[in-house]
């Protein structure tokens, strides 16, 4: 089932399909989703990919309206994108890469060979894989073209690397170790009083002088105890909410209460802390240059498909292509 799954997907990858667009109805949620131009993109070939997109973001879990809505919309823009390009396609005169094609087909063969349902239906569905296949190479040739530009200067990489400080500081850390007393969570309230008050005694002998490597040793149930308890360095939101308190509290030097954590009770030791620090730009030049490269891509990109879409008659059936929303500090609203 799995196998014919598949290939019924590839098949049915083509969801637009020519048509009279002035005879095409566009009430809610009847059988046209969108007419571009003179093609019409039918509502069960939406529906069709809005859930199978879903399934694959969602799972099983309930989404917010919000995804869904989004999800919605980003699934109507990818079929109506996809008409565009074809027809884009099309207009230049290109053409799919028949030894791709062959090659591809052969990995199909090869990775279904074994399987009689492939065997039994390969011809019925050679057809539509290879147009399936050919109008993946024009959409993949099209959108390297419409990306493609000129590679980076360094002024143009400098220019990222100012304007993004955030793309290229490493965050403060700080370097802790710690001795934990561990309870299981199901335990009653006397074994945590109980870790409790002997964290309390490890702590006034800390305090008082004794090795915490050697005391990490003899009781703490975390694995860092073979190395003494050091933890090494670790950044900000890598420890539990109140942990990270605590340990910004902390001077270099100072050992911590006992404090309160998931697998029981734990002792913490600030050895040092570093700030953050932003890298040279000789040392991330490179990461500079292909960030800018990226980032001027993803917007050609955008400006090609919206020279597209400005440039033809699109309708579409509003109930299945809601407002996006966007998120932001005063909640979702829509766009």
């Amino acid at each position: 089932m799995r196998t014919l799954l598949l290939f019924g997907l590839l098949v049915a990858a083509t969801p637009a399909q020519p048509a009279d667009a002035r005879a095409a109805p566009l009430e809610p949620g009847g059988e046209v989703f969108a007419v571009v131009g003179e093609v019409v993109i039918r509502g069960e070939a939406y529906e069709r990919a809005y859930h199978q997109a879903a399934r694959q973001k969602f799972y099983h879990r309930k989404p917010p309206q919000g995804e869904v809505d989004n999800l919605r919309r980003e699934v109507g823009d990818q079929l109506i994108h996809r008409v565009l390009l074809l027809a884009e396609a099309k207009r230049l005169g290109l053409q799919p890469d028949p030894s791709g094609i062959d090659k591809a087909i052969a990995e199909y063969d090869a990775r279904y060979g074994q399987s009689a349902q492939w065997r039994e239906r390969r011809e019925a569905l050679l057809p539509g894989l290879r147009e399936h296949l050919a109008q993946k190479d024009l959409l993949e040739q099209i959108e390297r073209r419409a990306r493609s530009g000129p590679a980076p200067t360094e002024a143009q990489a400098k220019a990222y690397y100012a304007a993004h400080p955030g793309q290229f500081t490493e965050p403060a850390k700080s370097r802790l170790s710690a001795i934990l007393l561990k309870v299981d969570p199901a335990s009653p309230q006397v074994a945590w009083d109980k870790a409790r008050e002997e964290a309390e005694q490890i702590v006034k002998r800390l305090r008082a002088g004794s090795d915490f490597a050697e005391m990490a040793r003899l009781h703490s149930a975390d694995r860092s105890a073979a190395k003494g308890g050091d933890l090494g360095y670790l950044h900000g939101g890598m420890l539990q909410e109140g942990m990270q308190k605590v340990v910004d509290a902390l001077k270099p030097g100072e050992i911590s209460a006992p404090v309160l954590v998931l697998e029981g009770i734990a002792i913490v030791r600030l050895v040092s802390r570093e700030p953050a620090q932003r890298r040279a730009f000789a040392d991330v030049k490179d990461r500079a240059a292909a960030l800018w490269e990226r980032e001027q891509s993803d917007a050609r990109w955008s400006a090609f498909l919206a020279r597209l879409r400005a440039a033809q008659t699109i309708r579409i059936d509003a109930s299945r292509y809601p407002p996006a929303v966007v998120r932001g500090a005063a909640g979702e609203k829509g766009a």
